[in-house]
């Protein structure tokens, strides 16, 4: 049978809720880790498959599976991967090998319930990239925020509950608004004599009038932009991902943050082309607020979880300055940044947990000199640091300047406003590293304390490889993302009716079909 006849996408999103199942009956910790771990891996690999197997050259949805889910309503099952989420997955089920082995010695209680909400958190994350019915995808996009709000609220810090509450209220009353939206396009849809349907394809034909466009686009910009966190929806992270276990952390900064990226290129790029161009710089605007303020908060804070959390902050926010800039430069960047500070900021959450577990503080009063006692961790904090300043020849490098190209296109001082975001990382990343790693040690304290065990080095050698693989073959992920990527932007050109403007398209100078997009006046 031809691989593009297989479920593929089925058995991936599913394989990590039968997995969860079967946790839930393991008795003993080692099978409960096994079964986990073995799930996560067989995951991994599968995700391989529609990677290797994608055709590039081809545009629109692959791998699809159809089928009726409730007819009345006009509600399927039809799941679908292209460019912007072809990537995605393998990074999600990827990361969940790392959350679990970073688990590993670190639970103590409730084991089962813990490795099975992990699976059940994968298969959430899973089924919203690959949704291409609306309802599917909400259903998704809901059932992920139970696992991560049990896992932040039973296995975090002190202030666990508050965070988790936060958390869970901030995703979900952004959430009404799309599920609002979502209701609203079905019936849009029927009223053309379509009939009720939420699949997303089917919306694709809709020509929204302006005024609805204006509306629909602030919901779901409202519930994506508070997932990702945009500015000044950004409160509940620092809270999160200070009280979150580590493996909840990797999980969170990793994969949760960009579904609101996903979602804005997924929904509101190609739905709502009059609105983006009303609102493009009010959420530039934003974007470059979230790039100056997150990077002032990082370079304040003394605590490492918080600092890093701050940093997202910035780095998010640059990726939306550059999918905003409405070119081929920033909307490929973002897409690859996506995947890129999933891997450095995953992996700097590892790395703080290895010392929090070795110092039993995160605090940069409190540390120092460690970089001759535990000599490979701290090579491999070096490296993704590096990775995430964005040091030529190493992933970060590849996402930063495609964007900051995009934001320099968009006008000159978008540009010069973002690239701020290349010195300020530099600055408070570096200077956490000095902090922690080469000045004299505040604690004074003289316990020994270990190096990275093997299984922290099987942990953090493949981030390492994927680092330095992105960073000097990129052309393997820009290959397969590129026609997505000029795809949004025909979309966004055929479907734009903006008062006095026209949006017009050309092949890039370089050949092939990319597309730029310029605006000006009739």
């Amino acid at each position: 049978m031809n691989i593009f006849e297989l479920p593929i996408l089925s058995v991936i999103v599913f394989l990590p809720l039968a997995g969860a199942l079967v946790v839930s009956a393991c008795r003993k910790r080692a099978h409960m880790q096994s079964v986990s771990l073995v799930t996560a891996i067989a995951n991994f690999i599968l995700t391989l498959v529609p990677v290797f197997s994608y055709r590039s050259a081809i545009p629109g949805f692959q791998f699809e599976e159809y089928a009726l889910w409730i007819s009345t309503l006009g509600i399927s099952y039809h799941v679908g991967i292209d460019g912007l989420s072809l990537f995605l997955l393998p990074l999600t089920s990827f990361l969940m090998i790392m959350a679990i082995l970073v688990s590993w010695n670190r639970i103590a209680t409730k084991e089962n319930l813990y490795y099975g909400l992990f699976l059940i958190l994968e298969t959430s994350m899973l089924g919203v990239f690959v949704a291409i019915d609306t309802v599917l995808f909400y259903v998704f996009w809901e059932a992920m925020l139970i696992p991560m709000f049990l896992i932040i609220g039973i296995w975090g810090s002190t202030n666990r509950r508050y965070a988790s509450i936060k958390f869970l209220i901030y995703t979900m009353v952004g959430s009404v608004f799309m599920l609002v939206a979502l209701i609203v396009m079905a019936i849009l849809n029927q009223r053309t004599g379509a009939g009720l349907s939420f699949d997303f394809t089917s919306w694709l034909l809709l020509n929204i009038p302006h005024s609805f466009q204006i509306w629909l686009f602030l919901a779901f910009f409202v519930a994506f932009a508070i997932k990702v966190p945009l500015f000044p929806f950004h409160t509940w992270l620092p809270d999160a991902h200070v009280e979150a276990p580590t493996a909840g952390s990797v999980v969170l900064a990793g994969i949760l943050l960009k579904m609101g990226v996903y979602g804005m290129l997924r929904f509101c790029y190609p739905l709502f082309p009059a609105a983006i161009q009303v609102f493009t710089p009010w959420i530039i605007g934003l974007g470059l607020i979230g790039v100056i303020y997150g990077a002032f908060l990082a370079f304040a804070q003394t605590d490492m979880k918080k600092l890093i959390a701050y940093s997202s902050i910035s780095h998010m926010g640059l990726i939306i300055v550059g999918i905003f800039a409405l070119n081929m430069a920033g909307i490929t960047g973002g897409i690859i940044q996506m995947v890129n500070h999933g891997l450095s900021t995953g992996a700097l959450f590892i790395l703080v947990g290895a010392l929090y577990e070795r110092k039993g503080t995160r605090d940069l009063d409190k540390l120092g000199g460690l970089a001759g006692r535990v000599p490979v961790l701290a090579t491999f904090f070096m490296i993704i640091i590096l990775s995430s300043i964005g040091l030529p020849g190493l992933n970060g490098f590849v996402g930063e300047i495609l964007l900051l190209l995009g934001a320099f296109e968009f006008t000159w001082w978008v540009g010069a406003l973002g690239a701020t975001t290349v010195i300020m990382s530099a600055v408070y990343m570096l200077r956490m590293y000095q902090r922690a790693m080469f000045e004299t040690e505040r604690s004074q304290s003289e316990t020994p304390i270990s190096d990275f065990s093997l299984r922290e080095k099987f942990i953090m050698t493949p981030i390492v490889l994927l680092v330095f693989f992105i960073g000097i073959f990129p052309s393997f992920f820009l290959d397969r993302i590129d026609v997505s990527a000029g795809q949004l932007l025909s979309q966004l050109h055929k479907h734009t009716v903006v008062a006095g403007d026209t949006v017009k398209t050309h092949p890039s100078n370089t050949g092939g079909d990319e597309y730029e997009l310029h605006c000006a006046k009739r």
